[in-house]
């Protein structure tokens, strides 16, 4: 969508901010609004990333714009992600801003400070109070010495970090400090997002929830709080010596002739699927389950699949071994993750017990497939049961690839000859012994047990 008139404001008709008299979000975002405004960007094309926090209030602010609202500290992360999105697989246009306050920058600051390194071109507006204001003025990475917070009631001991040197010392292309009450803050904002690379603007504000009632100043002494720490203000960097991520990543990865963003797996092959599937693979970690999966995957998009991969994971979650839950689809697939599934492979005892304690079999289509290890005990279930000795026959780390490989026969979403491409595409060299599992157990097909 292109904008057929200039836009006076990328806020909501008649805004209510709510935000305490006098907090610095408030003038940040209008200043922010301004910036736009004064950009002219596209709403289609920007992108509002907000963390946990007062800040994060501000999603509901904005008209026509994208908007994310995400974890504590993630904030940055998800818009990196989504920048390199759309420069490799869509238009390139988007313009994203992070809206960060000090207490999620604590908390992610490795997420910024490896935006900077790779200078990927978001704008981090770091909303910095010197305090956590919404879960009760406790004091952060920021806060200044001798500064009074619910948590340092005697003063903060501890020097703050000053993130504008940081993130220069990281690679960053644009730097600046500003305070909100700064007439020309809408104009640095302006440059900040205009920047193709990574930008931080700091800007300091006044939390009066804690900050005046605890230290007795008001928004005049921030300015001398900062000077204190021996902190610069003001467009402290703007360096031109840097490319942007996306266009070093062209560079390393050029594209043929011809192609499109979507020829990143080219598609070699065509599908017959007519409509979505989701298959849950299960098994036990290191025995090569999620990247069976994943090799499934490469070989639908081959196809000119969509395709989507949802894995488990023990180590970060405590909730499973190893277990994938798989869409193919011949139409765009907007979340990952299936709600019913017309598979489902089970090839360990540990992935019998996950699919068993996660209740996936009542997901699982009346038409559906079951595919499990014969040796495995039996689950009930109004679908279809076909087992075999997939650990028996072609060993433990190769079950996985086999199983899925038996489905794919009967199913038939797209060739065989994908899936076994896909596997050299893989492996390369060491893919044999996984072509030889897939024919062997493709080779038992007429001696198949049926429950």
């Amino acid at each position: 969508m292109e904008t057929t008139e200039a836009a006076r404001s990328y806020l909501i008709d008649e805004p209510s901010f709510p935000y305490c008299k006098g907090c610095g979000h408030t003038q940040a975002l209008r200043a922010l609004d301004q910036a736009l405004v004064k950009l002219q960007l596209d709403p289609a094309q920007v992108d509002i990333t907000t963390d946990i926090g007062c800040v994060g209030l501000a999603d509901a602010l904005f008209h026509n714009v994208h908007t994310v609202h995400t974890t504590h500290g993630r904030s940055t992360a998800f818009a990196v992600g989504t920048v390199i999105a759309d420069r490799i697989l869509a238009g390139g246009k988007l313009k994203a801003i992070v809206m960060i306050g000090d207490g999620g920058a604590m908390i992610g600051l490795l997420h910024i400070i490896h935006a900077a390194q790779m200078n990927v071109d978001v704008t981090v507006l770091l909303h910095n109070n010197f305090l956590f204001g919404m879960t009760g003025g406790q004091h952060s990475a920021l806060t200044p010495r001798g500064f009074v917070t619910t948590t340092t009631p005697q003063g903060n001991l501890t020097p703050p970090l000053d993130i504008c040197q940081i993130a220069q010392s990281c690679g960053a292309g644009f730097v600046a400090r500003k305070f909100a009450t700064d007439s020309d803050l809408a104009t640095t904002i302006a440059e900040a997002i205009a920047y193709r690379g990574f930008a931080l603007t700091e800007i300091i504000g006044l939390c009066t929830a804690y900050g005046p009632r605890l230290n007795k100043l008001s928004g005049r002494r921030l300015k001398e709080i900062v000077e204190k720490q021996g902190h610069r203000a003001g467009v402290l960097l703007r360096r031109e010596d840097r490319k942007e991520f996306s266009l070093l990543y062209e560079e390393k990865f050029p594209r043929k002739d011809g192609s499109t963003s979507e020829d990143l797996i080219p598609v070699r092959m065509d599908y017959s699927l007519k409509r979505p599937v989701g298959l849950i693979i299960s098994g036990t970690a290191g025995e090569r389950v999620q990247s069976s999966a994943r090799i499934l995957c490469h070989a639908a998009i081959m196809c000119g699949l969509h395709t989507t991969q949802k894995n488990d994971n023990l180590v970060t979650q405590g909730t499973g071994f190893s277990l994938s839950e798989v869409c193919l689809s011949p139409s765009p697939i907007f979340y990952t993750g299936i709600d019913s599934a017309a598979g489902v492979i089970i090839v360990s005892d540990d992935g019998w017990r996950e699919v068993k304690g996660r209740g996936d079999l009542e997901r699982l289509d009346p038409d559906g497939l079951l595919i499990i290890d014969t040796e495995l005990p039996p689950l009930q279930t109004r679908a279809r049961i076909i087992s075999l000795p997939f650990r028996r026959l072609v060993s433990r780390e190769l079950a996985a690839v086999a199983a899925l490989g038996l489905w794919l026969r009967i199913n038939k979403p797209f060739p065989m000859e994908a899936y076994a491409a896909a596997l050299i595409d893989f492996y390369g060299a060491r893919a044999n012994p996984f072509l030889q599992a897939l024919d062997k157990v493709l080779g038992q097909m007429a001696s198949l047990s049926e429950v």
